[in-house]
C-alpha cells in the first residue's frame, strides 16, 4: 500500500474530530469555559456534552460561536468542582472525541481592581488592591510588577492574603508605575495560571491626581510660617541685653558672621563695651587707741590701713577723692597726735 493511499484513508475513515482539540479553564472559579478551536474555526457544527465525577452526561445550554459555528461552551460550575474529574465530548453525526481533564490546575482568576496608591505617614509609597474571586483571601498569591520613569519592569511576588505593597523612600521627581494579577495560592490547590494584569496605577511627577493627593495643602504654609518663626527669634536675641555679652567685636558673632552680614554704624556700636565710667576709690580708716599700740619712745601712734581697689588706674594717694562718710573726730586726732 502506497504512502498516499494510507493518507487518503486516514483522512476519509477518522472522525475529523480527532484533530479537534477541547482546551477548558475555571474562569474565576465560576464557570468552566472549553474552547475547541485552538487549530482553527472548524467545519461543521459539534455538539458538546461534559460530565463532572460520577454525574451523567449534560450537554451544553450556552455554546461559543465563531462564524455561526460552535467553536465553545461555558458551564456553570461550584468552586469545589474543580477537584473532581471533568470529562469533555464532541459529537458530529457517527463522529465523536472524548477527552479527561485536571480542572485544579487550570484556574484563571480576574485580575485585581480598584487599585490606589498612597504616600504614608512613614514616607514609603503604599498600593492596595482588591481580589473579586470567591476563593478565600488565604488562597491568593499575587505578583507586583513596577517601574520607574518608563524604564523596565521590577517584579516581587507577595504573599497569600496580602494585598497592599510597598516601595521605599520613592523620589517625588519620578514616575512610578505599578500592575498587580493573581492566581490561586499552592495550599488551596494551586494554579498554573496567572490572571491578567490589572490597570496600571500611577505616582510621581507626571501624575497629576496622585501626586497632589499625596501632599497636604498645608504643607507649603507650614514651611513659611516656620521660617519666619526662626527669624523672629533670632532678631529677638539680638536685641536682648545678655546678647550683647556674647556678642562681643572679638566674640563668637564676629569671628563667625563677622563677613556675612553687614549693620548699620548705630547698631555697631551699641555692642562695644563702655569704660569711661568714673572709677571709685574705696578707703578705710581704722582706729588703734594708745593703750593697743606703744612706740619703744613711750610715744603713741595710730595705725591707717589704706586699701583701694577700684581702679588700677586711679593713684591711690589721690587726696581729691571722696573720704569716708564717719570722719574721725577733733579729739580723737589730739590723742593720735600727741
Amino acid at each position: 500500500m502506497s504512502l498516499k493511499v494510507f493518507c487518503y484513508i486516514i483522512l476519509t475513515y477518522i472522525p475529523n474530530t480527532i484533530i479537534q482539540y477541547v482546551d477548558c479553564l475555571v474562569v474565576n472559579l465560576d464557570y468552566i469555559s472549553c474552547t475547541w478551536n485552538k487549530t482553527g474555526t472548524p467545519e461543521v457544527n459539534y455538539t458538546f456534552y461534559s460530565k463532572l465525577g460520577n454525574d451523567q452526561w449534560k450537554m451544553c445550554n450556552h455554546y461559543l460561536t465563531e462564524n455561526n459555528v460552535n467553536i465553545g461552551c461555558n458551564k456553570e460550575i461550584d468552586s469545589r468542582d474543580r477537584f473532581k474529574t471533568f470529562r469533555t465530548q464532541l459529537t458530529n453525526g457517527s463522529e465523536w472525541f472524548e477527552k479527561g481533564h485536571e480542572l485544579k490546575k487550570q484556574v484563571k482568576l480576574n485580575p485585581p481592581t480598584n487599585l490606589t496608591v498612597l504616600n504614608g505617614s512613614d514616607f514609603n509609597l503604599w498600593f492596595y488592591w482588591n481580589h473579586t474571586s470567591p476563593a478565600p483571601l488565604h488562597c491568593v498569591e499575587s505578583e507586583v510588577r513596577f517601574r520607574t520613569n518608563n524604564n523596565n519592569w521590577d517584579f516581587s511576588k507577595v504573599s497569600a492574603g496580602i494585598q497592599k505593597y510597598c516601595i521605599n523612600l520613592p523620589s517625588s521627581s519620578s514616575r512610578y508605575e505599578l500592575q498587580v494579577r493573581n492566581r490561586v495560592d499552592d495550599a488551596c490547590g494551586e494554579s498554573i495560571f496567572w490572571s491578567d494584569w490589572s490597570e496600571p496605577v500611577v505616582w510621581g511627577s507626571n501624575n497629576s491626581t496622585y501626586a497632589k493627593n499625596s501632599m497636604s495643602p498645608w504643607m507649603p504654609v507650614m514651611y513659611v510660617v516656620g521660617a519666619i518663626t526662626v527669624i523672629l527669634l533670632a532678631m529677638i536675641l539680638l536685641h536682648h541685653e545678655r546678647w550683647q555679652l556674647f556678642v562681643t567685636s572679638e566674640g563668637f558673632f564676629s569671628l563667625f558672621f563677622k563677613d556675612w552680614f553687614q549693620f548699620s554704624k548705630g547698631l555697631k556700636d551699641n555692642f562695644k563695651p563702655d569704660y569711661n565710667e568714673r572709677a571709685c576709690p574705696v578707703r578705710e580708716y581704722n582706729y588703734v587707741s594708745q593703750s593697743d599700740v606703744v612706740s619703744s619712745d613711750g610715744s603713741t601712734c595710730s595705725v591707717t590701713t589704706d586699701q583701694t581697689d577700684c581702679s588700677i588706674e586711679h593713684d591711690p594717694e589721690d587726696l581729691s577723692a571722696p573720704f569716708p562718710s564717719n570722719p574721725v573726730s577733733s579729739e580723737e586726732v589730739q590723742k593720735a597726735s600727741v
